[in-house]
């Protein structure tokens, strides 16, 4: 398995770079990766262990099935060591265990590998304690902070780390991945227009939240156009007993918007790029009933309510008065 080239599909650019320094021997001895969750940063730290330990690695490519290899996937390896903050922070006595294991030559070999995950998770004396190692690196050492939180890491360790910027997943990507993990392709699709974050995604995805999510917009929106007299009452009784939080409510728009999207794209003769795939005869009978003027004036109804909602406008109140400017001709 080309574990370098899989992981190029996603972080084309962090991985030429890491790729290239391997092939040249140059790699440097600090590491932060810094983007979104979800981007693979993990993934790339452990193949950047693998390819850094491995005996029998071809050009950069690690074997995958030595002993090191192995034992790095399991987490067990002998001289690599991960750093995970203990509740809230990383603090300075884990990076002073660090330092102490550091002390003593590698147990196999003369190589040590760190990763600190959720660097920002840092305190003040442990980000200082652990600059030290950066300043002065012991030996063949090779360090790797993990970051989402980039603005939070300080300057200093900032500027003795070579930064690889990690890209937000494509949209075509997050779909296929959420597949591959067994949500279906509609649900899919919805979730990669409101998060590029992988693990975000699957949260969504959890307890067919967002299936149950995209049932009530299509409710509300079928109350809307095909039973207006009954829209209040779904208002009440499926909309907001579901979308509690002002976080979902906001989910629930964005999908509504969605929603409307697709409806125009069908007008615009672009329905390849429909999301909700599964219901494209409901589409298909509101695109021949409203006019695109309508469609735009629906579409900012909605992106009203979302903005009087982040104003922390009343929800129940703001529902009703996007639910009349909907049902206006």
């Amino acid at each position: 398995m080309m574990i370098w080239e899989e992981l190029k599909a996603t972080q084309s650019i962090v991985v030429k770079m890491l790729t290239n320094s391997i092939k040249k021997n140059r790699l440097s001895h600090a590491y932060l990766f810094e983007g979104p969750r979800g981007t693979g940063k993990k993934e790339v730290a452990n193949a950047l262990t693998k390819s850094f330990f491995c005996q029998q690695k071809q050009g950069f490519e690690p074997c995958d099935n030595c002993s090191d290899c192995k034992r790095i996937d399991s987490g067990n390896h002998p001289d690599v060591h991960t750093i995970k903050s203990e509740g809230q922070t990383i603090k300075v006595d884990q990076i002073r265990h660090l330092k102490k294991e550091f002390s003593f030559r590698g147990m196999e070999s003369t190589k040590k590998v760190y990763l600190v995950e959720d660097a920002e998770k840092m305190t003040i004396g442990a980000a200082n304690s652990i600059l030290k190692f950066l300043e002065e690196p012991d030996g063949e050492a090779l360090a790797v902070l993990m970051t989402t939180q980039y603005q939070q890491i300080i300057k200093t360790i900032v500027s003795r780390s070579q930064v690889l910027s990690f890209a937000p997943l494509s949209q075509q990507i997050l779909v296929e991945k959420l597949i591959d993990k067994g949500i279906n392709k509609p649900d899919a699709l919805a979730v990669s227009q409101i998060t590029f974050d992988l693990e975000e995604a699957i949260q969504f995805c959890h307890d067919n939240w967002i299936a149950q999510a995209r049932s009530k917009v299509i409710q509300l929106v079928d109350e809307i156009h095909l039973r207006p007299k009954f829209v209040f009452i779904t208002l009440q009784d499926q909309w907001m007993s579901f979308f509690k939080e002002k976080e979902d409510m906001l989910l629930g728009l964005d999908l509504l918007m969605i929603w409307y999207r697709d409806v125009l794209r069908i007008q615009v003769d672009q329905k390849e790029q429909i999301v909700n795939i599964d219901q494209e005869n409901k589409l298909e009978e509101q695109a021949l009933k409203l006019s695109q003027r309508k469609l735009g004036s629906n579409l900012q109804a909605v992106m009203d309510a979302k903005r009087r909602l982040g104003a922390n406008a009343a929800p129940q109140l703001l529902m009703e008065q996007m639910l009349l400017r909907l049902q206006e001709g």
